[in-house]
């Protein structure tokens, strides 16, 4: 099979053998996936697949949608042909992909193969920090922080289906009608976004130069997640200040965790999620797809900035 391949702090497409699918996992033709910064982070050497994963180093890709090709012993809810999408350790961004059968969930009927590759990781990402630690409700405000990207218009879209008032910071203007668009109340500038506070979920998907602000401006027993770390890891917190607002803070990667959470996870996105995908009440806005073999180009469109969305792969047509 052909694949994106790490080559000297780049990417480029290079041959490998054909995966095969053990007990209990599902061989995939892959359609569709979708780029993050945690496969940015891997192609510069910071963010290699978990231990004891068995995934390849050198193919980037933690997520994908596709065809059943084969399936292994005891499989039992798939079979060949069958469309469906996942998130994965690593190697999505090929033409063949194997994951466990438990990780996967159902494409919806009439879902194109660029938005089912473009929403498993940004939507389960954003589904488990604003509902499994931020435990957003029905009238919350909830601030997204670097929404633009794919996991904050995804964060976005759930607050808003739920009932929260959403605002959002963009730093590129020419994206805020996009993000308002996906429902948020108010798009607005990064600096002094306490201005618009308190706010009840902070989810941080920009770093740590926010700490300080997203602090003084949560709501008592307001919570911040912390799902991003572009704009740095370490600041200075105020703990009087945190403690007087009975606040918390909570972070997490998704990646590494083990299979059972992950299942468990997808289940929750499949009864909740895609039926709201399914009836077009959320989307997977797409900036931009290309081919395998511009695979150089779609990671440099998504290092440039200014996208709304996603950019996804198309391995196989």
């Amino acid at each position: 099979m052909r694949a994106a391949t790490i080559r000297d702090g780049g990417v480029v497409v290079a041959e490998h053998p054909d995966p095969q699918p053990g007990p209990g996992e599902v061989l995939v033709r892959v359609r569709a996936a979708g780029l993050n910064g945690a496969d940015q982070m891997q192609v510069r050497g910071f963010y290699p697949p978990p231990p004891g994963s068995g995934v390849p180093e050198d193919i980037p890709g933690l997520e994908l949608a596709g065809e059943v090709a084969e399936v292994g012993r005891n499989v039992t809810r798939f079979r060949p042909g069958d469309r469906v999408m996942a998130i994965v350790a690593g190697a999505g961004q090929a033409e063949l992909a194997v994951v466990h059968e438990r990780q996967l969930m159902p494409v919806p009927d009439g879902l194109g193969w660029a938005d089912a590759g473009g929403f498993p990781e940004v939507f389960l990402t954003a589904y488990d920090a604003i509902f499994g630690q931020g435990c957003l409700q029905a009238g919350d405000r909830l601030l997204v922080h670097g929404a633009a990207g794919g996991v904050g218009t995804a964060a976005v879209q759930l607050g808003v289906t739920t009932g929260a008032r959403v605002i959002a910071t963009v730093r590129n203007p020419d994206s805020r009608d996009a993000v308002a668009a996906l429902g948020a109340e108010q798009v607005i500038a990064p600096e002094n976004f306490a201005e618009h506070g308190p706010f009840d979920v902070i989810l941080e998907l920009v770093g740590a130069t926010n700490l300080a602000e997203n602090v003084s401006s949560i709501a008592t027993s307001g919570r911040i997640v912390v799902i991003g770390m572009s704009a740095g890891a370490s600041a200075e917190l105020n703990l009087g200040e945190l403690m007087h607002k009975r606040g918390r803070i909570s972070a997490s990667t998704l990646r590494g965790r083990p299979l059972e959470e992950k299942a468990i996870l997808a289940r929750q996105v499949e009864k909740r999620v895609l039926p709201l995908l399914a009836a077009g009440r959320i989307r997977v806005p797409v900036d931009a797809t290309f081919g395998l073999d511009d695979v150089a180009a779609a990671y440099n469109r998504f290092s440039t900035g200014g996208k709304v969305g996603k950019i996804v792969l198309t391995p196989s047509v």
